[in-house]
C-alpha cells in the first residue's frame, strides 16, 4: 500500500504515509486474506487484492472526515484538518485510482466489475445518507443505508477472495454471505458502540451520530418502545437550540432496552456468518474465520 505513492508527489506519499501509520484494524484485508489461505488461493493475488480493499475504504474515510467536517479520527488528525478541502478531495481520488490499479492487477474481470459497483453502491450509500439526514427512516432504509456504507466492501472482499481461489460457485455465494453477514453486523455494532462507547477511544462524542440527525438501530428500536416520546419529534427538526433535548435523548436510549436488543441483532448476523463457515474446510483460517466473526460482537471500539 505504502509503494503506491512512490514517484508521485511528495505530499501524496506523506499523506499515504500519515494515513496507513493511523492505525485501524485491517479487519478486511484480513478477512480476504484468510478466506484465500482457507479456499487454496494464490498468496500473491490475495495480497494485492486485500491491498485494493484496504485502500479503497481508506479513501472513503478521507473523504467521510471531509463531508462530517472530523478533525480527529482514532485520535490523529484527519487529513482535511491539515490541508484545504480541495487537497483533500485530490488525495482520496489518488487513493481509489490507486486502489482500481491494484484491483486490476489481479487480471480478474467479472472481479474488476465488482470492485466498481462496490465503489458505486458506497458513494450512493453515502448520497443517500446525505440527504436523509433529520429524516425519521424505517428499517428497511437503515439496512440499506448500512449495507452500502458497510456491509457491501465486506461482501466484495469475501467475493473476491473466493472468485480468485480455486472454488466453485456455490462456495464463492456463501462467501459473499459470509462477508455480507460480517458487515452488517459490523456497523450494527459500530451504531451500538456510537451510544456506548468512552468519548476518547471513540474520538467524537457519544451519541454523535444522532446529535447530527443520523438515526440508527438503537434509535429505531427506542422510537418503536417509546412512541410517545416527545423528544423523538426532535429528528426531523432542524432547531438549533435543541441540544440539551437531543442529549436527553441519547441518554434515553443509553438507558433503554435498544442497546442490547441492537446487539441481539448483530448476533444474529454473527450466527448466519458462522454457519456459512461450518461446511468448509477446517483448520487454522478457518478457526480464525470464526474468531473475527465472534470479534465483531466484542469489540469496545
Amino acid at each position: 500500500m505504502r509503494a503506491q505513492a512512490d514517484n508521485h508527489h511528495p505530499e501524496l506519499r506523506a499523506a499515504l504515509e500519515h494515513l496507513l501509520s493511523s492505525g485501524g484494524k485491517r479487519i478486511r484485508p484480513a478477512m480476504g486474506l484468510l478466506i484465500g489461505r482457507m479456499l487454496g488461493g494464490d498468496t500473491d493475488l490475495m495480497i494485492k487484492m486485500a491491498a485494493a480493499v484496504e485502500l479503497l475504504h481508506t479513501a472513503t474515510l478521507v473523504h467521510d472526515d471531509l463531508i462530517d467536517g472530523a478533525l480527529l479520527r482514532r485520535g490523529i488528525p484527519t487529513l482535511n484538518s491539515r490541508w484545504s478541502s480541495a487537497a483533500t478531495v485530490l488525495t482520496g481520488d489518488f487513493i481509489f485510482a490507486r486502489a482500481a490499479r491494484l484491483a486490476a492487477e489481479t487480471d480478474h474481470l467479472s472481479l474488476m466489475r465488482f470492485f466498481a459497483e462496490t465503489l458505486a453502491t458506497i458513494a450512493n450509500g453515502e448520497i443517500t445518507q446525505f440527504f436523509s439526514s433529520r429524516v425519521l427512516i424505517g428499517r428497511e432504509d437503515y439496512y440499506n443505508r448500512i449495507y452500502a456504507k458497510t456491509a457491501s466492501l465486506f461482501e466484495m472482499t469475501a467475493r473476491a477472495a473466493a472468485m480468485l481461489s480455486p472454488v466453485n460457485d456455490a462456495t464463492v455465494e456463501a462467501m459473499r454471505n459470509y462477508g455480507y453477514q460480517v458487515g452488517m453486523a459490523f456497523q450494527i455494532v459500530d451504531d451500538i458502540l456510537d451510544f456506548t462507547g468512552e468519548q476518547a477511544r471513540m474520538g467524537k462524542p457519544v451519541g454523535s451520530d444522532l446529535l447530527h440527525g443520523l438515526v440508527t438501530l438503537p434509535t429505531l428500536y427506542y422510537i418503536e418502545s417509546h412512541p410517545d416520546d416527545p423528544d423523538i419529534r426532535l429528528l426531523a427538526e432542524d432547531d438549533h437550540d435543541k441540544e440539551k433535548r437531543m442529549v436527553q435523548l441519547v441518554e434515553a436510549i443509553r438507558a433503554s432496552q435498544a442497546i442490547p436488543q441492537s446487539m441481539h441483532e448483530a448476533k444474529q448476523y454473527v450466527e448466519r456468518a458462522l454457519q456459512l463457515l461450518s461446511s468448509h474446510h477446517p483448520g487454522k483460517n478457518h478457526s480464525a474465520l470464526e474468531d473475527l466473526a465472534k470479534y465483531i460482537v466484542d469489540r469496545q471500539m
